[in-house]
């Protein structure tokens, strides 16, 4: 399996999509009761920390790339 750089803006976003997705299951499954406008701050808030993240990320990874590489003396 080839490798992939981990991208954790991503793994955010999904989680806070998945939370709402059970929220909603809960809801359809009888076992609370879900208003229909509960999950917008859910996914807002999820899709704002995702896009948090994924800046941080990016700056990281870009100020590790300006560095040079790991192991390196110069």
């Amino acid at each position: 399996m080839p490798r992939h750089e981990f991208q954790p803006g991503k793994l955010v976003a999904g989680l806070f999509l998945t939370a709402a997705g059970i929220a909603y299951a809960g809801d359809a499954g009888g076992w609370w009761e879900t208003p229909w406008f509960a999950v917008i701050p859910i996914i807002f808030v999820g899709l704002c920390l995702a896009g948090a993240v994924a800046s941080v990320n990016h700056a990281v990874r870009r100020r590790r790339a300006a560095r040079g590489p790991r192991g390196v003396n110069s």
